[in-house]
């Protein structure tokens, strides 16, 4: 972590809903505070949405007080992220633009 860079806390959510309602219960998650994307999958599960909170009492907030309630939404499950590995650095992520082509 960078110094004095703040923490965010990461979890991913796999969301099941009602099969009719996918594209709109995308959108009701994806405009809530704390929930950064919406994901539409193929596989056992409709949506995932990541949220990234700063304090873990948040993630409660989100998830079983703003998403679970969200019409449409069946069921949730919920990984928590400890560490992220990855070849671009967080700070490309949430430069404005678009990354230069290689």
């Amino acid at each position: 972590m960078l110094e004095g860079a703040p923490q965010v806390i990461t979890a991913i959510v796999l969301i099941d809903c009602a099969t009719d309602s996918i594209p709109e219960v995308a959108e009701n998650i994806a405009n809530l505070d704390g929930v950064s994307e919406v994901y539409s999958v193929a596989g056992n599960t409709d949506l995932i949405a990541m949220v990234r909170v700063r304090q873990f009492e948040d993630i409660a907030e989100v998830i079983a007080n703003n998403i679970s309630k969200v019409p449409g939404v069946v069921d949730t499950d919920t990984h928590i992220a400890f560490r992220a590995y990855s070849r671009h650095d967080l700070e490309e992520a949430f430069a404005i633009g678009l990354p230069d082509a290689d």
